[in-house]
């Protein structure tokens, strides 16, 4: 052989054998792949793990499995176990090809002498692992016990109790809270923690229910449907739990973030031909599936090249069939016979007793009605023969032409007891019409006068069916099964002469007496317009007289005619206006849904554009009663006396509604609450720079009600969704609706206690004095959000409600604060300015008003902060300024002087709080 053609054959074998290597992207050091394998490639690799059945994408070994989806099968046991992803203690009890698989997840314990709780934590092994809601429920089974269930965020989940009445559990009947309670998981999750606790009073008595100290929990796909049947089977032994089903856990691939992401890596993409796509359930990722509702032995593997299983529609029909049961007739492409209906699963059964019969997978069903033309099929259910209501279930089809049942769906029930059967929504297959006309030999719509419809269930595609054309009706899946509808026998179709045509009908009126009608109908119509603009006319005057009496007594209802009379200075009339009803109307156009910027348990805010173009913010309360009509003329009153740049401006009120209404400048940026709360997992868009300005900024707002505006202004309800922020940030205080005012001679009134609970003052809680002490506590808790941001009363990480105010001053007085404040802050603050608002803070919240600094003292220290902040870095060193604080105060890491704080007055949280009068 020459040199030549050995070199061409050599060449030929070396790019036969790249062509059969892998993409580069499979080459993974896990030994997972990224490519859409054959199921000859994989074909020596394990199939099977004991009882379990392994499919692709899951696998053991390398090159048997998909990154992310490795399995190991442990053979020391009997028999073998199955666990996830190298991981020891997740087991597998149960896998198919979409992603799914089956882990059990159990607790069994008990309480024990004096041990009154109890708690059972889970977390994913890895990312893209969670536990699904839409099959899994929350058992507990015991006696006298309290559970809560929190997720992996620590955010609450629900709650539920058992309670044996007698101290006898029973062997039987629904999970309802005697001897069982469940929590219904409403989202996926990827880890939680339950917590158990005896019923109060139970762990120190010997009462009968002692003698089951012991709890079973367990999250599971079995419903309460399961205890009713099987409870003595757990009570008989409350350790073989491999009796229940476990937990249905979501594995998603989680390379891409998507299923539209993953598309466009055509390379990694992990959806085969015919397969589908779909996002996973929560935390990112997406997982394959075949358009059928069975198990992965009977509908191919969306994972591998061969794809979703196909087979055959058949579009015709074979002559003789039967097509009848009972007093049913069956039309094509339902049948009974082989031949005599379109695919396998539109096979139906005719019983001895003239039932017709429907399955899919292991449930039947009866039969009751057939739609060909609205593409239904009504059913009852074979275990109960009538359900409660009636339930829908999607039915689509797979590329073969097969029904797939894909329900029923929680949010597809409709329980009208109207309604007792199933109905079960059918297409043809889940091609497109345009698809399916690609392939004319297998195209259902045979009827000449027919044509294709796509069907959708919401946002889901179920796959097209067929209809008959317009004006024609029968079956559109065999030929010649569209016939002519005769509109010409059908009731007032025409008032003349009817002439029936293929699909449509001409119609032509009589010519006898024709003009006579003309002439009287034009007269009947001209009178019968003047005559109905005359009561129009009539009737809108009447109709606006009766609304402007409505509105004058509307309007002295709420003290229209005082306000008036405490506006109406000339330093006021110049900011505060007294809107029409009429106008407002106009400026959010009639109140319109749209509008809407918040609604809250007092009312309703919407943005409005007034006929000056200024934008605005309109308050509509819910209140009717006349002491909260006496706090709206308050505010009215109150903020048309105030000037200041960090002051929600107001301009005007509306009182010609039932309700009263006020007229706010709009601001843009929500509430400062908003902005530190919404989601704490992402970082805050206000740098420390700007807490520190905004702090500054409230302050001085504060400052200048309680000391420079005409009459002192106290507040009340100083909190942070009262703090609003504009286009730059810009700090706004607002609702003024519980403040007081009092004249220069008084330092404090006595009222009904009035506030938001974690931002209240303790002192002004136990005596009623209000004082300008008062709004300094509140803003202290402000200043402790900007610092650690958190709630006012958060849930701690042991499940409880904490008082932020409390942790804060543990926290500072333990030494750690830096421990417990916003990572934002650390980064971006320095410790001496964190030490000196820390310390600030803890003044602001000293139980006893007396100790704590005027607001003016706050502002003051806050602009000095500031404006040392801005001078940073140069040579030039500021004054000192007193420290507002107790000398002992001044060491902020573990060196504060508690044993003395009770006599020195500066803090001793429960001591004090003591000590108040009531």
């Amino acid at each position: 052989m020459s040199s030549a053609r050995v070199m061409v054959c050599a060449m030929a074998f070396v790019l036969a054998c790249l062509a059969a290597m892998p993409p580069a992207s499979a080459a993974l050091g896990d030994g997972g792949i990224l490519y859409i394998p054959s199921a000859d490639s994989i074909a020596h690799c394990p199939s099977s793990c004991g009882d379990v059945k392994i499919f692709y994408p899951f696998g053991i070994g390398a090159g048997c499995f998909r990154q992310g989806f490795e399995v190991t099968c442990d053979n020391t046991t009997q028999p073998p176990k199955l666990f996830l992803m190298n991981n020891s203690t997740t087991e597998i009890t149960w896998i198919d090809d979409d992603g799914f698989v089956e882990v059990p997840m159990f607790f069994n314990s008990s309480f024990g002498p004096g041990r009154n709780n109890m708690s059972w934590e889970w977390e994913a092994p890895a990312k893209g692992i969670t536990i699904t809601s839409r099959d899994n429920d929350f058992f507990v089974l015991g006696c006298d016990f309290d559970v809560n269930l929190f997720d992996y965020e620590r955010n609450p989940v629900g709650s539920c109790m058992s309670r044996c009445h007698g101290g006898v559990l029973p062997t039987r009947g629904p999970c309802n809270g005697i001897g069982c309670c469940f929590i219904s998981l409403r989202n996926a999750m990827s880890g939680f923690q339950a917590t158990f606790s005896r019923a109060d009073g139970m762990a120190g008595q010997s009462s009968a229910s002692s003698m089951y100290p012991r709890i079973m929990a367990f999250i599971s796909d079995v419903g309460e449907y399961y205890f009713t049947q099987n409870m003595t089977d757990l009570l008989l032994g409350w350790t073989n739990t491999r009796k229940i089903d476990g937990a249905v856990v979501e594995v998603a691939i989680t390379d891409q973030p998507s299923c539209e992401s993953a598309r466009m890596n055509s390379a990694s993409y992990a959806c085969a031909t015919n397969s589908i796509c779909r996002n996973a359930s929560s935390y990112g990722g997406y997982y394959c599936y075949c358009s059928r509702y069975s198990y992965s032995d009977q509908g191919g593997n969306p994972y591998l090249s061969e794809g979703c299983t196909q087979g055959d529609y058949n579009p015709e029909s074979t002559e003789h069939c039967r097509r009848s049961c009972g007093n049913m007739n069956i039309s094509f492409p339902f049948g009974f016979e082989e031949g005599c209906f379109g695919n396998e699963k539109f096979r139906l059964n005719c019983t001895a007793a003239g039932d017709t019969l429907f399955s899919t997978g292991d449930i039947q069903y009866r039969v009751t009605g057939i739609s060909i033309e609205d593409g239904t099929l009504n059913v009852r259910n074979m275990l109960s023969n009538a359900s409660t209501g009636k339930e829908e279930i999607i039915v689509s089809t797979d590329e073969s032409g097969g029904m797939d049942v894909s329900g029923p769906v929680e949010d597809r029930l409709d329980f009208s007891m109207e309604y007792v059967d199933i109905v079960i929504r059918w297409a043809v297959t889940n091609s497109t019409c345009e698809q399916a006309l690609q392939n004319i030999t297998k195209y259902a719509c045979r009827s000449e006068n027919s044509s294709c419809l796509n069907v959708t269930h919401g946002k889901i595609f179920m796959g097209y069916r067929c209809k008959c054309s317009p004006g024609f009706k029968g079956n559109p899946y065999i030929q010649e099964g569209c016939t002519d509808i005769d509109e010409c026998s059908l009731p007032n179709y025409c008032n003349g002469i009817c002439r029936n045509t293929p699909g449509s009908y001409e119609c032509s009126t009589k010519q006898r007496n024709l003009l006579l009608g003309i002439a009287i109908g034009i007269s009947c119509g001209l009178g019968s317009i003047i005559v109905a603009l005359g009561v129009t006319v009539l009737a809108s005057k009447w109709k606006r007289g009766i609304q402007k009496r409505i509105r004058r007594a509307h309007f002295k209802k709420n003290q229209g005619l005082l306000l008036e009379q405490l506006i109406s200075d000339e330093s006021t009339t110049s900011k505060t206006k007294i809107f029409s009803l009429e106008e407002l109307e106009e400026a959010t156009n009639n109140f319109e849904a749209t509008r809407v910027l918040g609604r809250g348990g007092h009312g309703t805010v919407y943005k409005g554009i007034l006929s000056d173009q200024r934008v605005v913010a309109i308050k509509k309360s819910k209140i009717v009663e006349q002491i909260e009509v006496d706090q709206f003329i308050n505010e009215v009153v109150i903020l048309s006396q105030i000037i200041h740049r960090n002051v929600v401006k107001l301009f005007g009120c509306c009182l010609e509604d039932e309700v009263p209404m006020l007229v706010y400048e709009f601001i843009s940026n929500g509430t400062l609450y908003e902005l530190l709360h919404s989601d704490t997992t992402v970082k805050c868009l206000l740098s420390w720079d700007d807490r520190i300005r905004i702090a500054m900024e409230a302050a001085g707002a504060l400052a200048y009600l309680h000391s420079a505006a005409t009459i002192p202004i106290f507040h009340r309800d100083v909190k942070s969704s009262n703090i609003l922020l504009d286009d730059n940030f810009t700090t706004k205080v607002s609702d003024f609706g519980a403040s007081r005012s009092l004249s220069l001679d008084e330092t404090h009134v006595v009222t009904i206690v009035q506030g938001t609970f974690g931002y209240l003052d303790p002192e002004y809680y136990h005596t009623g004095q209000l004082t300008e002490k008062s709004d300094v506590y509140s803003f202290g808790v402000i200043l402790v959000e900007l610092l650690i941001r958190k709630k006012p009363i958060f849930i701690d990480d042991l499940g409880a409600k904490q008082s932020l105010s409390h942790y804060f001053i543990e926290g500072l007085h333990a030494g750690s604060l830096v421990e417990i404040l916003d990572k934002q802050v650390v980064e971006e603050a320095d410790q001496e300015e964190i030490n000196e608002i820390a310390l600030l803070t803890e003044a602001c919240l000293r139980v006893k008003g007396g100790d704590r600094p005027t607001m003016k003292e706050v502002e003051m220290r806050f602009q000095f902060l500031r404006t040392k902040r801005l001078r940073k870095g140069l040579a030039e060193k500021d004054a000192d300024i007193e420290p507002l604080l107790c000398p002992q105060d001044k060491n902020l890491y573990g060196h504060i002087d508690l044993v003395n704080a009770g006599s020195s007055g500066c803090y001793s949280l429960e001591q004090e709080f003591a000590s108040l009068p009531r």
